[in-house]
């Protein structure tokens, strides 16, 4: 019984299009924590519709369950307390896992994930496509598997429906040979602080089991015990970050930020999403559009030949042909 948690504020249909491709795949459990536009009436009424779902709404009972969590009392989580912005998004999402641990613990699931709405799991290696299999087969020694993200890469700034446009993804470096990792860095890299525009560190599953918590928003940890823990050798979760130009006009208005390192430190966790809050105060919106092309968007097409031969980039077609079917359906 594999169960994937969410803290979201996606439209209910980006949200629905997540789920029926999950389910495909074997997850029959969905623990929402909804905001904003997720959270209006007619948003929740459509979730709690779908097929196993549990839907968590704003409320004062749910801020009260955040507040008793043994997390605020321990050290793994201090650093990103009382800052705003992606740190307190963290912090908050960091809170609802431990709520959906107690919850999955309660229905005896089996594995829980935690991803968000902008990421797919890609089973990777097992043939059938399925997660339920994938995990039901991991050693009963190993507690958690982590996956490497895979980061998508739009080829042109018209991208309207990442999961079904997009089908050009930059490996992990856990998947890549070292050597041609490092040789290809900078061609990768171009002007951007790093090889990823968001996180490198992957995302993980973790079997439900007394003492479980979280261990931030991309890992899983234990009171009791030290778990043990396996990489995926091709298993990986999609991440879709930037990959419309709408991505980088809704980042703007989600913080209200001074511009000075330290204000930008304690509101933005990566480096890219401080370059482009600082960016959209220096430049107009034809600016922004140039900018994210150059910065963003894959258009050289003997570049991406050269990065596909060597392994650094790849084409994943499945997730794009299984939303296309579901759509049709």
């Amino acid at each position: 019984k594999v169960m994937i948690s969410t803290t979201t504020a996606d439209s209910p249909g980006k949200i629905l299009d997540w789920m029926r491709y999950h389910r495909l795949l074997g997850v029959e459990h969905f623990f929402l924590f909804v905001e904003g536009k997720a959270a209006r009436k007619k948003s929740v009424e459509r979730l709690v519709a779908f097929p196993g779902v549990t839907v968590w709404e704003p409320s004062a009972e749910l801020d009260e369950l955040r507040g008793k969590s043994r997390a605020w009392k321990e050290d793994w989580l201090g650093n990103f307390f009382e800052k705003p912005c992606n740190n307190e998004l963290f912090v908050r999402q960091s809170l609802n896992m431990e709520i959906a641990i107690a919850q999955a613990l309660a229905e005896g699931l089996d594995w829980h994930v935690h991803i968000d709405v902008d990421e797919l799991l890609w089973p990777g290696g097992e043939k059938h496509l399925s997660m339920k299999t994938f995990l039901g087969e991991v050693h009963p020694t190993i507690d958690n598997v982590v996956f490497a993200n895979y980061e998508a890469c739009p080829e042109t700034d018209a991208v309207r429906d990442p999961f079904r446009e997009v089908t050009l993804f930059k490996r992990n470096f856990e998947h890549v040979v070292k050597r041609t990792y490092m040789q290809f860095y900078k061609a990768v890299t171009g002007a951007n602080p790093n090889y990823f525009l968001t996180y490198a560190n992957g995302k993980s599953a973790a079997r439900v089991a007394p003492g479980l918590r979280s261990n931030g928003a991309h890992r899983f940890s234990n009171y009791d015990k030290t778990p043990t823990e396996a990489w995926a050798a091709e298993a990986a979760v999609l991440h879709y970050t930037y990959t419309t130009f709408d991505d980088i006009k809704a980042r703007k208005g989600r913080c209200e930020c001074e511009k000075d390192e330290e204000s930008l430190k304690k509101c933005f966790i990566l480096d890219f999403d401080r370059v482009l809050y600082v960016k959209w105060d220096e430049m107009n919106e034809d600016e922004m559009r140039d900018f994210y092309n150059k910065r963003v968007v894959w258009r050289d097409q003997g570049l991406k030949k050269r990065l596909l031969a060597n392994g650094l980039f790849t084409r994943i077609y499945a997730p794009q042909i299984i939303m296309d079917g579901i759509r049709r359906t």
